[in-house]
């Protein structure tokens, strides 16, 4: 993943705000052939900021045997 915007070197010294970003920006600007870890995003899923849509869709492919109420937390 490229980003012309963001200087990861300081990013990357704290491993966890690292994660929470890389996994906002894969999410939310494409993958360029990559794929996300869904271990990580299982992980960090209460942390990440994201479209309610967007999130609906991914919680529903995480954790498919869960429904997900309309007016749930996780959206």
């Amino acid at each position: 993943m490229y980003n012309w915007n963001t200087d990861t070197t300081q990013l990357k010294r704290n491993p966890k705000t690292y994660a929470i970003w890389r996994l906002e920006q894969q999410i939310n600007f494409g993958l360029n052939g990559e794929k996300i870890q869904t271990d990580l995003l299982k992980k960090y899923w209460n942390k990440l900021h994201l479209d309610p849509k967007r999130k609906r869709v991914l919680f529903s492919w995480l954790w498919q045997k869960q429904s997900l109420p309309k007016d749930s937390k996780h959206s």
